[in-house]
Order: C-alpha cells, then structure tokens, then sequence
C-alpha cells in the first residue's frame, strides 16, 4: 500500500502518543479507534477523517486543529483564526458583548490586512459597514466606551 500525501501527520502523531507515555494500542482504546487503523495512520497508509482525529486528539489532550492542519484537512491561516476565535469567547473576564466588539475589532484588522473573515455574524456587519461607509472599528470603539462606563457606574 502506497503512503498518502497526508503531511507528516503520522510522525508527529507517533511523536504525541510517545511523550504522553502512551502504547499504539492505549491511545487506539483511548481514541476509539482499531488498533490496526490507527497503526496506518500513523504509518501514513490511512488519512483519518476530521471526526477520527478529534477522538484522537481528545485522547492526546492535544488541539484537534493542530491535527487538522497536519492531516490538510484545515489551513494554518485558519486554525489559526478560529483559535484566537475560541480564546476570547472562552475569556470569562468579560461578558458577550465585549467578545462580540472584540471579533468586530479582530474581523476589520483582518480585512484591513486582506483577509476575508468566514463567520456569518461578520457577513452581517459587513452589510452595515457597506451600506453606513464606516469602518467597523470606531462604532467598537465607542461600544467598548459605553461598557467602560457601565462598569464604572454600577448604578447605571
């Protein structure tokens, strides 16, 4: 059986299960995946789906997008987004709305830079960038204001 053009995503899933301390077989149980397919992958015979290398993944206590973009599923550029993405819907020292200013704020960099964001809530303020010429990061601006203020006057 020939080695698919899978990256070298085999090698460094061997690299990962060896510095968890883990066998072929402990992290195929681990995963739930066969013994044997799991063997393949690493040897570069298989390419797993994004679901099998989730469970893989999970069973590393390692990022599934890293994975992803060893395996081609998943561009670097993109994993990259959608990690900055989760850390700051993931920060619990500010609350929705200021994560909501915050990906408006990230979202007009990156166009700014030349990249197109692909989440729906950007397409939408797209249109109202589009159809009021502003920028998106003054009215963040002035939102991240507002909630400054809010927080200083509790009685508010």
């Amino acid at each position: 059986m020939a080695s698919l053009n899978v990256g070298n995503l085999g090698e460094y899933l061997r690299e990962q299960r060896n510095a968890a301390q883990l066998s072929l077989r402990q992290l195929a149980d681990a995963a739930g995946v066969s013994n044997p397919y799991l063997s393949q992958i690493e040897r570069g015979l298989r390419k797993p789906s994004a679901e099998v290398l989730q469970q893989v993944a999970k069973a590393l206590r390692i990022s599934a997008e890293t994975l992803y973009v060893r395996a081609g599923i998943l561009d670097e550029r993109e994993r990259e987004e959608l990690e900055t993405r989760a850390v700051i819907l993931a920060d619990p020292s500010i609350n929705e709305r200021q994560k909501n200013v915050l990906l408006q704020i990230y979202d007009s960099f990156r166009r700014e830079n030349g990249f197109v964001p692909e989440t729906d809530e950007t397409d939408k303020s797209d249109e109202a960038d589009e159809t009021s010429g502003a920028d998106a990061t003054p009215g963040a601006d002035d939102a991240l204001k507002a909630d400054a203020a809010k927080d200083d006057n509790p009685h508010s």
